[in-house]
């Protein structure tokens, strides 16, 4: 029986022993090794590269606006009533979108597209058939039973009308935070979305033939409790999403703002927490949800289990994702492009952003080249963490390394998680067995070369706990 889909293994013990703090790995090398001093030359030469792999490509628009404050969120959003900021800025993407295209081959397909936030539905109707004829105009697109082409809605601020549209655009998929159905929870992180109107939206996209549906649920939230989350989880499962995400809450109100608008006293204690993600998991594998790994579910058709299992999945910005064959272009503030062995993030402050591309350059804030060392470690990291394994004559093959000597003081550091029944290492590769899956960030954090260097005083990276 393959490691997936067996029952998670739950040990209330070896989670407070290794339950430390680490990064999630949607890249490896994280964001806080990004570099300001890396260079448009730099990317430039990445792109010719990629032109000459003629791989092919990913496209990421991130659409900042948002109608309301969610109190609990950490990304890079701007709240606005002022509808009318959205079309300066779309016009921007635009501009950068052109730019990209004129520097890569456009005989290269594009095999997915993602529009993020922030909430992309912000914009309006006619906004979001600009942006859209634009991209077809500028890159080749798949069809609709080749492409993947999502977007990011809040349930409770769209119109069933307007996800008919944005099917006649092309998009074929659809992410929705629904976060929790209670009532008490909703008020106290002002994000409201009733199980009627998300119910009413399901049966609105089925009919529209979206292929697949993913919803967001997050523990941790202040006023949730075990008792309101099974009320939650058992509307959720009867709405019968194609794929879930069960996020931690991570209260960090030193870098998120917004997050000082929650009482910490409000908020569920930590065993509290894990006895809710106990019991979440439990009850989306007996309703017939496969475990990806982290925080990601899907059910056994789906194709996020279906790239797992023919050992084609990725981490990457988004999360757990299909399409590891293609280099990613990200347009907008903040968003992070993966071309080649690069990695390059726009400017963070829209202002900043606007301006660069005003004075025609793309406008790219920061960055990272990964040499050969970090394209090794990030090879075993996405294998452990998206297949529970690292294949040693694989590594061998792909790397010409003799992976036992050239991690020997890794492996070494693996003993206690050996001893205490998570992974298992022989002369085959490392495997990581049921009992680790739920700490699969601790272990891939043994190989993180950056995690292994001494800490400059003021450069702490303060990353949230692994469970």
């Amino acid at each position: 029986m393959s490691a997936f889909t067996q029952q998670i293994e739950w040990d209330n013990n070896l989670i407070n022993r290794y339950d430390l703090a680490g990064p999630r790995y949607t890249s490896y090398p994280t964001a806080p090794q990004f570099q300001e001093s890396f260079t448009e030359t730099t990317l430039l030469h990445a792109i010719t590269r990629s032109n000459q792999a003629q791989r092919p490509l990913s496209l990421y628009f991130h659409i900042p606006f948002c109608d309301s404050l969610c109190y609990y969120c950490g990304c890079n959003k701007i709240v606005a009533n002022n509808k009318s900021r959205s079309l300066p800025y779309i016009h921007r993407m635009i501009q950068e979108l052109s730019l990209y295209a004129d520097l890569f081959d456009n005989r290269r397909q594009v095999k997915q597209l993602h529009w993020g936030g922030g909430t992309p539905t912000f914009i309006s109707d006619d906004e979001m058939s600009l942006l859209m004829h634009a991209t077809r105009r500028l890159f080749r697109l798949a069809d609709d039973s080749e492409g993947e082409f999502s977007i990011e809605i809040h349930p409770g601020r769209v119109s069933i009308d307007t996800m008919k549209h944005l099917r006649d655009l092309g998009f074929n998929r659809v992410s929705m935070g629904v976060q929790d159905f209670d009532p008490r929870v909703q008020k106290a992180v002002n994000r409201y979305n009733t199980f009627e109107q998300v119910s009413e939206l399901m049966q609105g996209l089925r009919a529209q033939h979206y292929q697949s549906v993913s919803m967001d649920f997050i523990y941790g939230l202040p006023l949730q409790t075990l008792s309101s989350i099974k009320e939650t989880l058992t509307k959720i499962i009867d709405l019968n999403p194609d794929r879930l995400s069960l996020f931690n809450y991570a209260h960090m109100p030193h870098l998120f703002k917004s997050q000082m608008l929650i009482s910490d006293k409000e908020l569920p204690s930590a065993a509290e927490k894990l006895d809710i993600l106990h019991f979440a998991i439990q009850t989306l594998e007996a309703a017939g949800y496969i475990y990806i790994g982290m925080d990601h579910f899907a059910k056994p058709e789906d194709e996020l289990v279906r790239a797992q299992q023919a050992r084609k999945l990725q981490r990457n910005f988004q999360g757990y994702s299909t399409h590891k064959d293609c280099d990613l272009i990200a347009v907008g503030a903040s968003s992070i492009s993966m071309i080649d062995n690069i990695y390059v993030q726009n400017a963070k402050d829209l202002n900043a952003y606007q301006q660069k591309l005003d004075l025609g350059l793309l406008p790219i804030a920061r960055g990272f080249t990964l040499n050969d060392e970090d394209q090794l470690r990030r090879f075993v990291i996405n294998s452990l963490i998206c297949h529970l394994r690292l294949d040693f004559a694989e590594l061998e093959q792909a790397f010409t390394i003799s992976p036992r000597e050239y991690f020997a003081a890794e492996i070494a550091q693996l003993a206690p998680m050996i001893e205490d029944g998570l992974v298992t290492v022989d002369n085959s590769g490392i495997r990581v067995h049921n009992k680790g899956r739920l700490l699969i960030r601790r272990v891939c954090m043994v190989f993180d070369e950056y995690l292994q260097k001494p800490v400059q005083s003021g450069n702490q990276v303060r990353y949230s706990k692994i469970i």
